[in-house]
């Protein structure tokens, strides 16, 4: 064989060497798929991924404004939830919140807090969000100054949770 004859052959094998190898990955793709087992309905639940567990995210009710509170002179009354006013129960009035929802109330001058159960509508005046009672203003330390900036969180509106939590009728 003279040399030129000799360049030509392995100038043909390195052109049909990229296509021998196109045909062997088509041909082990093919096998490998009829070679894959076939799960039986009733067994695809064991070899099924695991499920995805959703976090649901929840998003918490909240309002910024400034609050008043009542005392004395509403002692006693009726309240919108049917129940007399006690100036010294953690109580407010709100005139959104279902009657009964538990809320925490922060005073955004000291940042103290304090939970309280909306049994209350108002209050009357339109600048402010919420009347609390005597009790939760004193520890909000807003009695003095009479109002003061807070962010109302709302914690539960289940009305029977908040039932249990501050019974209308006292333990004997």
């Amino acid at each position: 064989m003279n040399p030129i004859e000799r360049n030509r052959d392995s100038a043909n094998r390195r052109h049909l060497h990229p296509v021998g190898v196109a045909v062997m990955i088509l041909v082990g793709l093919a096998g490998a798929q009829a070679s894959t087992p076939t799960i039986r309905p009733a067994l695809q639940a064991e070899h099924a991924a695991p499920a995805v567990k959703r976090v649901r995210r929840h998003h918490h009710w909240y309002q910024i404004g400034i609050a008043s509170w009542y005392g004395k002179f509403f002692q006693g009354k009726e309240t919108a939830s049917g129940e007399p006013y006690n100036m010294n129960a953690m109580t407010c009035a709100h005139r959104t919140l279902p009657l009964g929802s538990l809320v925490r109330v922060t005073n955004l001058r000291n940042d103290k807090s304090v939970v309280v159960r909306v049994n209350d509508r108002g209050p009357l005046p339109e600048n402010r969000v919420i009347d609390l009672s005597y009790a939760a203003a004193g520890f909000l330390g807003l009695r003095h100054s009479g109002t003061a900036p807070v962010r109302i969180e709302l914690i539960k509106t289940n009305a029977q949770l908040a039932q249990l939590s501050y019974p209308l009728t006292p333990a004997r």
